[in-house]
């Protein structure tokens, strides 16, 4: 929980219904969990080419909820008063399979969401990324960081987009009054991520709980901040319950830096896994450091991570493992 306390437990206006765009994901189908938890209505979009229906089956019977199959990029009609948009692929191997497809869901849904926003009067909340910061040049980066991105590069199809996105959301917000919130939301991990979405956590716990072993980019030096996912969903409650003039952008994220070999490292031991460690080609325009300054979050939102990284791991291992028993390994790529 926060560090003001569990969020979902604070009004949001009165108990409102709720559109989740990208609501069977990882990150968006905690969200809906937690949304109706705290009584609230909740309708999730998703065109499932990442999002999963197991992530959602056990919602299925509550009557607050409601699963629509569709595509963020077409007209949304719904009766809503929030809007939390976490449609689009996050993992590079998924974002980069269809760039423009990429691209046009981060544009064109952030269009639709924030139309569909004036027709509703409804307050509309980005979950924005840390990759807006590109290969920094600032450490730790702070919301007032423009960012250093290679905008034609292999990996500009999500950061671009996502700048673009934000963009529009400030426009619609200056231009047509808008109530807005941004989230950048950094390195986030815990159960229901997809088995092979190719983040370091699912691809090393995965791999250790195989016995294979544990494939690393470049030299393993490279440090990530891990975010546990309740944390993460703490947070974006918590921001959409700020007063209309609070937008952001806000950083979101652990700030506890860790480097990729020690995180693989972490998982051989979690796991007692006999798995060695495996060096690859490094990734183009892979950032050597991110770490979240949240001080804003903390100011604003009252809001800091609580879950050490190794007690979020243990859960994530054990969704892990058990899925691994349950089922055979069907999650792919998209072709």
């Amino acid at each position: 929980m926060s560090g003001a306390g569990d969020p979902s437990e604070q009004p949001l206006r009165h108990r409102a219904r709720a559109l989740v765009t990208g609501g069977a994901g990882f990150v968006g189908s905690h969200l809906c969990e937690r949304l109706l938890g705290a009584g609230h209505g909740v309708v999730s979009v998703d065109n499932y080419h990442t999002g999963r229906l197991e992530n959602i089956a056990h919602l299925q019977a509550n009557a607050r909820f409601t699963a629509v199959a569709g595509d963020v990029c077409e007209r949304l009609d719904v009766e809503v008063d929030h809007i939390y948009n976490l449609a689009c692929p996050a993992s590079p191997i998924w974002y980069q399979q269809d760039p423009v497809g990429t691209l046009k869901t981060n544009v064109f849904g952030a269009h639709s969401v924030l139309e569909l926003a004036v027709r509703r009067r409804a307050t509309a909340l980005q979950a924005s990324t840390s990759e807006v910061y590109g290969v920094p040049d600032q450490h730790p980066q702070t919301e007032t960081y423009w960012g250093h991105t290679n905008p034609i590069g292999p990996r500009a199809c999500y950061h671009e987009g996502k700048r673009c996105a934000e963009a529009m959301f400030f426009e619609f917000h200056r231009q047509r009054g808008v109530p807005i919130k941004v989230a950048r939301i950094f390195n986030t991990y815990g159960p229901r991520m997809a088995m092979n979405d190719g983040r370091v956590v699912s691809s090393f716990i995965v791999q250790a709980l195989r016995a294979e072993p544990i494939t690393i980019h470049g030299s393993g030096e490279q440090t990530r901040s891990f975010c546990y996912v309740d944390d993460l969903v703490d947070g974006l409650i918590a921001l959409m319950a700020t007063p209309d003039e609070v937008t952001g952008p806000v950083n979101l994220g652990n700030t506890e830096e860790v480097s990729i070999r020690e995180l693989a490292e972490t998982v051989v031991r979690l796991t007692g896994t006999r798995s060695g460690i495996r060096h690859l080609d490094p990734l183009r325009d892979d950032p050597h450091r991110r770490q979240p300054d949240i001080a804003q979050a903390r100011r604003v939102l009252g809001w800091r991570p609580t879950t050490a990284l190794e007690a979020g791991l243990l859960r994530t291992i054990e969704y892990f493992d058990q899925l691994l028993t349950d089922q055979p390994p069907t999650d792919q790529p998209p072709a």
